[in-house]
């Protein structure tokens, strides 16, 4: 008869993870409205320091480079120390640079997103992998559970936002909102990160890259690399090209981003239980051309239904897309995925980093934030092209 020990690890096993599994969930929440609050901010920031949209622009780049940033310190501290100390320290990263937002100069304002960014950089590839490696089969439900979770907090954030600006009380927002990521980031600390499934693989798993699994890492970057940029190029602009767009006799344009996010929520939340009927292939390849359509509609919408509309259909596409780009990188390269995923999560923030300034680059030479938003469009052209090319329901 088994032991009442060896009885009760498989318990306390669970039970930890469940624990860690929610406070990510948490994490990711506030993950959410910090690194989309860029969105519905972005049209204060232009009239408060009257800036073009190159300028802008720069917070984009700020804020991804300093995800890069992180994301290569992530790689490291993972490799070196687990998973544990790059997501806590990237959360307690992010929670003090989104309470120093609240800036009284253009440039104080770039090093608070740049250090904010640094602690998303440590902290999401980190939560992404663990989630993949703890479990196994079901890795791609899971990530879209927990990336729903961030979708919850990107849908909150334009509300927020909304409602901040109107009553004055932007800075108290960044506050609280930084508080509690700091709490969560003390609570993980505390919490026991169990050993995942990967960590016992063998050490002719965690070889050098053969010339196919280059090939196919290197198409993963580029999916990584689009896809980030993709969507923080809609959703960044989304607040910008609405309030442009049409005439309004309120702050209602600044909700444009929560349509999005709505969008992403929903089809992350319908995503684990289409994921167990339909092959993950289909699903992004209908996704990507569903975030076209809506991105099209979106761009010359003359109504705000249309609008409104179009952004939520460009982030139903794209919901389920992350997810899946990252249960193909731990499927495919198992314990190996943590020193591959370095690189594609870097690549992905420089994505971030790139299309969004690129947006703005092309607004102010087209002289039109509608031709800028064909930048994104361009993206989900590009990723059908390279889902196509990597073929993955012929892989194992």
């Amino acid at each position: 008869m088994m032991s009442l020990e060896r009885q009760t690890l498989p318990a306390e096993r669970s039970s930890a993870q469940n624990l860690i599994f929610l406070l990510l969930c948490g994490g990711f929440i506030v993950n959410g409205i910090i690194i989309t609050f860029i969105g519905p901010i972005l049209p204060i920031f232009i009239a408060k320091w009257k800036l073009d949209d190159t300028h802008a622009g720069m917070f984009f780049i700020t804020q991804f480079v300093g995800s890069f940033v992180g994301v290569l310190g992530s790689s490291a501290l993972i490799s070196a120390r687990g998973f544990k100390p790059a997501i806590t320290i990237g959360l307690t990263m992010m929670g003090i640079g989104f309470a120093l937002w609240s800036a009284p100069s253009y440039f104080f304002a770039l090093g608070a997103s740049a250090f904010f960014g640094i602690g998303y950089g440590l902290s999401t590839p980190g939560t992404n992998l663990w989630v993949a490696e703890t479990y196994g089969d079901r890795r791609a439900s899971a990530l879209n559970v927990m990336n729903l979770a961030w979708g919850v907090g990107a849908i909150l954030c334009s509300p927020l936002a909304k409602i901040s600006i109107r009553t004055g009380h932007v800075s108290l927002l960044l506050y609280v909102v930084g508080a509690f990521c700091c709490l969560l980031a003390m609570m993980l600390l505390r919490a026991p990160f169990v050993h995942s499934i990967h960590d016992t693989e063998s050490s002719e798993s965690q070889s050098g890259l053969s010339g196919a699994g280059l090939a196919i890492a290197v198409m993963l970057g580029i999916l990584f690399f689009i896809y980030v940029g993709t969507e923080n190029g809609i959703s960044g602009w989304a607040a910008a090209h609405a309030k442009r767009s049409l005439t309004w006799s309120t702050d209602t344009w600044a909700l444009a981003p929560m349509f999005f996010f709505g969008g992403l929520l929903g089809g992350r939340a319908a995503g684990a239980a289409i994921l167990r009927r339909l092959k993950e292939t289909t699903v992004a390849v209908g996704g990507l051309f569903l975030a076209a359509c809506g991105t099209i509609i979106f761009s010359f919408a003359t109504s705000r239904l249309t609008l409104f509309g179009g952004v939520f259909l460009a982030g139903l596409g794209l919901s389920s897309l992350y997810p899946i780009f990252i249960a193909w990188l731990s499927k495919w390269f198992g314990a190996r995925a943590r020193k591959v995923g370095g690189v594609l999560f870097a690549l992905a923030a420089l994505g971030g980093a790139s299309l969004p300034p690129l947006v703005g680059v092309v607004s102010r030479y087209a002289g039109s934030l509608r031709i800028g938003l064909f930048v994104p469009l361009a993206g989900c052209a590009v990723m059908l092209a390279v889902v196509a090319l990597l073929r993955p329901n012929s892989r194992a």
